[in-house]
């Protein structure tokens, strides 16, 4: 097992903890990661993006002129595809682009962003993250002492409103709780700013 300095919320060290390297110390699967990652964003998407066809415009009841005999080509309405203002043909419609990993792949995928995270140094263990008022300065201080300035990630082992709100208005800051982790997260912030409750928790639910 790796170890790795606990810090307080100064920034200075308090203590050394053991990681587990069957979470945080294995080779990254980087094709694993990118799947999650495309996985992901998805799952995100709203699919609800829509055209209208010829049947949905309004107007072009009418056949515009005869069949024959006008020197124009033949037309049935001024709704079809080549007509300005006319309906688009082939155009999106709503639709559902979620699809699922299977679990394997979605454990080994967060094993690997978490790895990544100790190779780069981006891993910052804070013994306790917590604050005793609603303050977005507390949560500043805290990220520069620990030198997390910049893209965050701030992961707690349960819901703490105070944290969530303090840090909410921080540019480029993101709080999570070990059970909404997800491996876009992990990677998209520079650092990953854990506290040992939550590091405790994620080696008991990917162990």
């Amino acid at each position: 097992m790796s170890q790795i300095a606990v810090v307080d919320m100064t920034g200075n060290k308090v203590a050394d903890t053991e990681l587990n390297d069957a979470i945080f110390g294995i080779e990254p699967n980087k094709a694993l990661m990118h799947a999650m990652v495309v996985n992901y964003l998805a799952n995100q998407r709203q699919g609800t993006q829509s055209t209208l066809t010829r049947t949905e415009v309004r107007g072009g009841g009418r056949k515009p002129w005869r069949q024959k005999g006008t020197g124009h080509a033949r037309q049935g309405s001024i709704r079809a595809p080549q007509w300005v203002h006319g309906g688009i043909a082939l155009g999106p419609k709503p639709r559902d682009y979620s699809y699922s990993l299977n679990k394997k792949e979605r454990r080994l995928a967060m094993k690997s962003a978490l790895s990544t995270k100790v190779i780069d140094s981006n891993l910052i263990v804070v013994n306790e993250i917590e604050t005793k008022e609603y303050k977005t300065k507390v949560m500043v201080d805290m990220l520069k002492a620990i030198g997390a300035e910049g893209k965050a990630l701030i992961v707690t082992a349960d819901v703490d409103a105070k944290v969530v709100k303090s840090a909410a208005n921080i540019p480029g800051v993101k709080t999570a709780t070990v059970n909404t982790l997800n491996v876009y997260d992990i990677l998209n912030y520079d650092k990953f700013v854990v506290s040992s409750d939550a590091v405790k928790k994620i080696e008991e639910v990917y162990a």
